[in-house]
C-alpha cells in the first residue's frame, strides 16, 4: 500500500523450512510435514533478535500440534513467516518476511506488521473531532497512512508468550496522548493464536482516556505458492461484498458505496486475480464493503492457489477488507538468494473499518470513546485441497 524506499535484502521464508528458518542463520534444506511433526513440540519458543529504540527485540515461534509454525517479532508485532505444507507435504512460508531485524528497521512496506493507530489513509492528514482539528503526519503524499511516520509497526511491543503449551502470544503497547498527532492515551492489546486447524487468530482490544479514531489491522503479504518468483495473478479470490468504496487519484474514498456488479471488483464468485486486473488503473488497492454488517465472526474471503493446493479462508468481525495486489513492489527488495520481489508478487487482505472514516460520517464510525472497549477479531485459516 506504500512505495518502498531504497534496496533492502529480505528473506522470504519460502525456501523449504529448517529448524532455523526465520532466524539469522536460515538455510534451504528441504523439509516435509512428517519431519516437522517429529522435530517440533507445540507451544512457543523465543530467541533474541536484536535491539531497537534501546529495547530488546525478540523473535517468537508459535508451533501447533501439526508442526505448522508462525514466527512473530515484538518489533511492530510483525509476522515474519508462516510455514505451511503444500499438497505434496513440502513446507514453505506463505508470507513475505525478513530473516533479520535490520530488514524491518530499513522501513519496508509494512511486511506482516500490526498497523495503527489508524490503518489505511486519512485525507489531507487531518480530521476534526468534538470541534478540535488534529493534524497528522502526511507520510503518503498529502495524506496520512497507517498511523504516521512511526506507527505501531515501528515500535517495540511488550510481549507475553503463553506458558501452558498453547501456541499464543500477547502483545501490549501504550500509545501516548499526542503520539503521531492522535488524541488520548490508547492502551492496545493484540493476541496471536495458532490453532491445530492451522488457523491464525488475531484479537485486538484497546481502551482510551480521550475520544480518538482507532482502526487496527495486520498487513501481511500473502503468496500461497510459497515462491516469490510466482505472482499472485493466478490465485483465485472470492470476497463476500456487493459493494466497494471507489477512490480518487490519491486512493482516498470518494464517499460512495459502489456496486461491484458488472465491474472488475466483483469477486462474489471466485475469479483469478489477473483476469481483470488490467481494467483497474494501478491494480487493486480498494476497500470492500462486506455484506454481513454484524459484529459476529464471519467468513469474508476465500483465496486459493491450484499449483500448491493451498487455500486460505479469512474470517473477521470488521465491516471492510482492503484488497491490495502489491502494486508498489518494484524488485528493489530481494530474497536471500537474490530473487527480486516484483509487482504482484504478493497480496494483502487487511480487515478494517473504511479508509478516511474520521472525515466521512456516512461510513461506520472509528471513534473510540473513553469507557468503551475496542474489540476486533480476524482469523486466517490455511488448508490444502
Amino acid at each position: 500500500m506504500k512505495k518502498t524506499v531504497g534496496t533492502i535484502r529480505v528473506l522470504l521464508c519460502a525456501a523449504m523450512l529448517t529448524a532455523s528458518c526465520g532466524n539469522n542463520e536460515g538455510t534451504n534444506t528441504a523439509t516435509t510435514t512428517d519431519t516437522m511433526q517429529n522435530n517440533t513440540k507445540a507451544g512457543v519458543t523465543q530467541a533474541d533478535w536484536g535491539e531497537a529504540d534501546g529495547k530488546k527485540v525478540m523473535l517468537y515461534t508459535l508451533t501447533n500440534a501439526r508442526g505448522v509454525q508462525v514466527k512473530i517479532t515484538n518489533y511492530g508485532g510483525t509476522i515474519t513467516s508462516w510455514v505451511t505444507p503444500d499438497k505434496s507435504g513440502a513446507l514453505s512460508s506463505i508470507v513475505l518476511g525478513f530473516d533479520k531485524l535490520q530488514g524491518y528497521l530499513d522501513k519496508p512496506p509494512y511486511f506482516g506488521a500490526l498497523v495503527g493507530r489508524y490503518g489505511n489513509r486519512i485525507a489531507n492528514a487531518t480530521f476534526t473531532l468534538n470541534g478540535t482539528a488534529y493534524k497528522l503526519a502526511a507520510n503518503n503524499g498529502k495524506n496520512a497512512l497507517h498511523g504516521g511516520n512511526k506507527g505501531f509497526d515501528k515500535v517495540v511491543w511488550t510481549a507475553t508468550p503463553a506458558t501452558d503449551g498453547t501456541p499464543a502470544l500477547t502483545l501490549n503497547y501504550l500509545s501516548k496522548d499526542g503520539e503521531e498527532g492522535y488524541p488520548g492515551n490508547l492502551n492496545v492489546t493484540v493476541k496471536y493464536t495458532l490453532s491445530d486447524d492451522n488457523e491464525l487468530g488475531i484479537e485486538y482490544t484497546a481502551q482510551t482516556d480521550k475520544a480518538t479514531p482507532v482502526n487496527l489491522t495486520n498487513h501481511s503479504y500473502f503468496n500461497l505458492t510459497g515462491d516469490v518468483s510466482n505472482t499472485i495473478l493466478e490465485h483465485s479470490l472470492m470476497i463476500d461484498a456487493d459493494r466497494y468504496t471507489p477512490v480518487d487519484t490519491t486512493l482516498i474514498p470518494t464517499g460512495k458505496l459502489q456496486p461491484v456488479a458488472g465491474t472488475p471488483f466483483d469477486f462474489r464468485q471466485p475469479h483469478k486475480i489477473g483476469e481483470r486486473i488490467n481494467n483497474v488503473p494501478g491494480g487493486y488497492d480498494h476497500n470492500f464493503v462486506l455484506n454481513d454488517t454484524g459484529t459476529s465472526l464471519k467468513r469474508i474471503v476465500t483465496l486459493s492457489d491450484s499449483s500448491s493446493g493451498r487455500r486460505m479462508e479469512v474470517y473477521t468481525t470488521e465491516p471492510g477488507v482492503q484488497f491490495y495486489t502489491g502494486n508498489f513492489l518494484d524488485g528493489s527488495i530481494k530474497t536471500s538468494d537474490g530473487k527480486p520481489i516484483n509487482k504482484h508478487a504478493a497480496l494483502c487482505l487487511e480487515t478494517q473499518h473504511f479508509p478516511d472514516s474520521p472525515n466521512q460520517p456516512q461510513f461506520p464510525t472509528t471513534i473510540l470513546q473513553p469507557g468503551a472497549t475496542y474489540h476486533s477479531v480476524t482469523k486466517y485459516k490455511v488448508s490444502v485441497d
